[in-house]
């Protein structure tokens, strides 16, 4: 089976976001990272090599004390390695947009852990910088949802345990 003929004609990416607050219109994202979907050669979904970029906070950018305790950045540690946002999603979205056309795909569609969050976040940053997401406006597959339904969890932490995955 062909990745488009999956989820009519979208190419499935997870996608993973730190930030520093709840409010994507005022509150940087830090960190995302991106793992493309496909089929290999048994007909089996598989993970591709994964995205991951630092993102120093745009100009302006609200950080909230609380969030950055929870998840642990600290934005001014220059080993981190930070780049602007435009450069990070530029990048990401280049990689995405290349699978796409490989795989005969017209859109992405993003699959997160509260993909809502995640895309709210995407969409701003994608606005800030001028450039042109390729994910679908609002459609998502939200683990969120699949683990409440699956396992009656929607705390990531716990819904892998009761799957049986080691993290």
């Amino acid at each position: 089976m062909q990745i488009n003929k999956r989820i009519r004609g979208y190419l499935p990416v997870v996608i993973d976001i730190e930030t520093a607050g709840f409010n994507h219109q005022t509150d940087a994202m830090l960190e995302i990272c991106a793992v493309i979907i496909g089929f290999d050669e048994d007909g089996k979904l598989y993970a591709k090599e994964p995205q991951h970029f630092h993102i120093k906070p745009f100009k302006g950018a609200n950080l909230e004390p609380a969030a950055l305790k929870f998840n642990g950045i600290d934005v001014d540690n220059p080993l981190r390695g930070a780049i602007d946002e435009k450069l990070a999603l530029g990048d990401m979205f280049k990689t995405i947009r290349t699978e796409m056309k490989d795989q005969d795909c017209t859109r992405s569609i993003l699959i997160g852990h509260n993909a809502f969050f995640d895309l709210g976040f995407l969409y701003a940053a994608s606005d800030r910088s001028k450039l042109k997401n390729p994910f679908h406006q609002f459609s998502t597959i939200d683990t969120v949802s699949l683990s409440a339904l699956a396992f009656g969890e929607t705390v990531l932490a716990k819904a892998i345990a009761k799957a049986g995955i080691e993290f």
